[in-house]
């Protein structure tokens, strides 16, 4: 909500991390990885935990050549939002799973990431 009182809708309930009670939205995440120049797709996920129930991953697409690592990512995610909001491990992927329009089908992530 800004300001005046506009809401303005961000995501998806069903796709909302819970980590230890505290909400974290997954697209908060991604603009965290997109801010990386190398990094071409993101997206967060939750994976079940025994400790937190749901504990933050992520994957992305790397530009042709990157050599940049999944620790490095994580380094950018925690100076943006903070270790706990932060992914404890990000796949990189040649191809994200797409929908028939194209869009990133983050429900399928944690069985494509196994």
């Amino acid at each position: 909500m800004d300001e005046d009182g506009y809401i303005f809708v961000t995501g998806r309930l069903k796709e909302l991390i819970i980590k230890g009670g505290e909400n974290i939205a997954p697209r908060e995440i991604d603009e965290a990885l997109y801010s990386h120049p190398d990094v071409v797709e993101a997206a967060a996920f939750a994976r079940p935990c025994k400790t937190y129930g749901e504990r933050v991953e992520a994957a992305v697409k790397l530009c042709d050549g990157s050599t940049l690592s999944s620790e490095q990512l994580i380094e950018v995610c925690v100076g943006m939002l903070g270790k706990f909001k932060s992914p404890d491990r990000i796949h990189i992927l040649d191809d994200l799973p797409k929908g028939p329009s194209g869009k990133i089908q983050r429900i399928k992530l944690p069985e494509f990431t196994l």
